[in-house]
C-alpha cells in the first residue's frame, strides 16, 4: 500500500525536472511509510519523457518513480489525471519549478496523519529569484505562488483573530486527500488553469479547494512544509505580470459564483459589479500617476479592472463553448 504520492505536472520540463527529481531523491525521514513520485507529462514536445526514463533506470529503491502521458493540456486536467493514477492516500502536487525542502514529504505525510478532517493543506513557498523583484513586490507575490504563512491554522475558521475563509493556499505544494477529491470534485472543472505556455485562465486550485470546503473538509496551512519556487527573470517582467494578474482577475466571477445557488447569481453579480467598479475607480484616482512607472501598482489596477470585467468574460466563454 502506498501512503503518499508526489505528483508533478510537467510541460516541456526537460531543463527543470532534473533539479526537482534530485531534491526528491534525498528526502529524509520517509522510512516509516511508503511513497512514490508520479510525473504527469502534460503533452510535452521536448525530452521530458526520455529524461524521466533515464532517471527511472538509476532511481534506486527510495520509492517508485512512475510516468504517465496526458495529451490534453491544462493544469486542472493534469491534476485530475494525477489523482486517477496516484496510489497514495495523500497526493502532494509540485510544479516542475518547485524545489521541496529535504523533509517536505515527511512533513506533509505527518501532518495529514495528524489531521483526520483535513481534505487539503498547503505550506510555505519561498521565492528563489533569478534577479531582485521590484520594490513592494510582496503585495503581489501571492500571484506567483509565494506564500510565507508561518503559523498553522485552518482556513475554514478564524486564525489570529481574523477571518480566513476567503483566503486559500495556492496549488504549488498543495497536498490533497485522495478520498476527499474522489468524493467532492466534479469530473469537469469550470476553470482549466494554465494550458501549455498560456496563463489566460487561473484559479483551478481555488476551485478545487472551494469544492472540498463546501463538502465539509478542512483546509489547513502547515508551516513545516517548505518549497522554493524558482522565478526566472522573465517572470518579473511587466508584460508577464500583467498577463498573470489578468488571468486571476478574469476568473473571479466563476470562482465567486461557486458559493451561491443558481437563483442568487444574478443578484450577487450586480452587487459584485458595483463593488468592483467602485474599487477600480477609487484605486485609479489615488494611484493614476504611478500606473506607468510602478509595476506593482499597475498589477493591482489590472486585477481590479479584470475582476470587474470577469462576468462579461465568463459569459463570452460560455457562449464560445456552447
Amino acid at each position: 500500500m502506498v501512503n503518499f504520492t508526489v505528483a508533478i505536472r510537467a510541460y516541456n520540463a526537460g531543463d527543470r525536472l532534473p533539479v526537482l527529481l534530485d531534491h526528491l531523491k534525498v528526502q529524509t525521514h520517509t522510512e516509516s511509510f511508503v511513497w512514490e513520485v508520479l510525473v504527469v507529462d502534460n503533452n510535452s514536445c521536448d525530452n521530458t519523457a526520455a529524461l524521466v526514463q533515464a532517471y527511472q533506470a538509476s532511481w534506486g529503491a527510495i520509492c517508485a518513480l512512475r510516468y504517465v502521458f496526458e495529451p490534453q493540456q491544462g493544469a486542472a486536467i493534469a491534476r485530475r489525471r494525477a489523482m486517477q493514477e496516484a496510489q497514495g492516500e495523500w497526493v502532494g502536487f509540485l510544479d516542475d519549478d518547485n524545489l521541496p525542502a529535504p523533509n517536505w514529504v515527511a512533513a506533509a505525510y505527518g501532518f495529514g496523519q495528524a489531521h483526520a478532517k483535513a481534505g487539503a493543506f498547503g505550506g510555505q513557498i519561498h521565492g528563489q529569484y533569478e534577479q531582485l523583484p521590484p520594490q513592494n513586490f510582496g503585495r503581489i507575490a501571492c500571484f506567483l505562488a509565494i506564500v510565507e504563512r508561518r503559523q498553522p491554522f485552518c482556513y475554514n475558521s478564524k486564525a489570529n483573530g481574523r477571518k480566513t475563509d476567503r483566503v486559500l493556499p495556492p496549488g504549488a505544494g498543495l497536498v490533497i486527500r485522495k478520498q476527499a477529491w474522489l468524493e467532492s470534485i466534479p469530473l469537469t472543472q469550470v476553470i482549466q488553469g494554465p494550458t501549455g505556455a498560456s496563463i489566460a485562465s487561473k484559479g483551478e486550485d481555488i476551485e478545487v479547494l472551494t469544492y472540498l470546503r463546501q463538502a465539509g473538509w478542512e483546509i489547513w496551512n502547515n508551516p513545516e512544509m517548505h518549497i522554493y519556487h524558482a522565478i526566472p527573470a522573465w517572470r518579473l517582467e511587466r508584460d508577464y505580470l500583467l498577463q498573470l494578474v489578468r488571468g486571476v482577475g478574469l476568473a473571479k466571477h466563476s470562482l465567486r459564483m461557486l458559493n451561491y445557488k443558481r437563483w442568487q447569481i444574478p443578484f450577487v453579480t450586480i452587487g459584485y459589479l458595483m463593488n468592483d467598479f467602485y474599487k477600480a475607480v477609487a484605486y485609479f484616482l489615488k494611484y493614476r500617476q504611478h500606473l506607468k512607472t510602478d509595476v506593482v501598482v499597475a498589477c493591482e489596477m489590472e486585477l481590479l479592472v479584470s475582476s470587474f470585467l470577469s462576468p462579461l468574460y465568463n459569459l463570452k466563454r460560455k457562449r464560445t463553448l456552447s
